[in-house]
């Protein structure tokens, strides 16, 4: 009996537990450092080296994704309760195909050039190991609060690398950010670094990063 007021306490709390949570806080926070899906996880790698030449298509890559993953955790956290355990992941696919495709189209409305530059990137956010890792990990088991925190923060997480990466590329191999020819503006006559065009060069920015990161946190490698 005793047990089971203890499990039934433990029940409340949780359906009573604020969005906002010092647990719920961590959904956003640990992607964007310590559980970085491409730093640590090592995912999304292809699209990390295919479109950070530039920042302008490398945000919207980012910022793509981070729809995507966040409405699709909350869709499927929202039907979790009702979704056959044998079709769970054409469930899945399903959703995501669908935010991909609004997503897809409002850039072709919008921002049509980066659309074409992105080429077939958006599309295959459909079957991102990140977003469809959230999906099985989180979205299938938690409530569509802390759903859409874990797939804003993982959203962000990836963004943030993207960013980063874009940011070196494009300024060590054309001395630009944005478009803007920054050397140029000081005076300063730059060729640019032809290798940083390059996947190899995205290659080295990334392996750079990870070091970076995982060194800045203590993390070891396990024997």
């Amino acid at each position: 009996m005793s047990e089971t007021i203890q499990e039934a306490a433990v029940a409340v709390e949780k359906k009573s537990e604020p969005l906002f949570s010092k647990k719920n806080k961590k959904l956003i926070t640990n992607p964007l450092d310590i559980d970085n899906p491409i730093t640590v996880q090592v995912l999304g790698i292809c699209s990390a080296l295919a479109v950070t030449t530039q920042l302008k298509p490398a945000f919207i890559m980012a910022l793509s994704l981070l729809v995507v993953t966040a409405c699709s955790n909350v869709a499927i956290s929202m039907m979790r309760n009702s979704i056959p355990s044998r079709i769970r992941i054409i469930v899945q696919l399903a959703v995501v195909s669908l935010w991909v495709t609004l997503v897809n189209e409002l850039l072709k409305a919008y921002v049509y050039d980066v659309s074409k530059q992105l080429a077939v990137f958006v599309g295959l956010i459909i079957t991102n190991c990140i977003v469809m890792g959230r999906l099985e990990a989180f979205a299938m088991s938690n409530k569509p609060g802390p759903s859409f925190l874990d797939g804003l923060g993982n959203g962000l997480g990836y963004g943030l690398i993207l960013m980063a990466v874009a940011f070196f590329r494009e300024l060590l191999g054309s001395g630009a950010l944005f478009g803007f020819k920054v050397f140029e503006a000081v005076g300063f006559h730059y060729k640019g670094n032809g290798l940083m065009l390059l996947p190899a060069g995205a290659c080295v920015v990334v392996g750079v990063l990870i070091w970076l990161q995982r060194s800045f946190n203590g993390y070891r490698e396990s024997h």
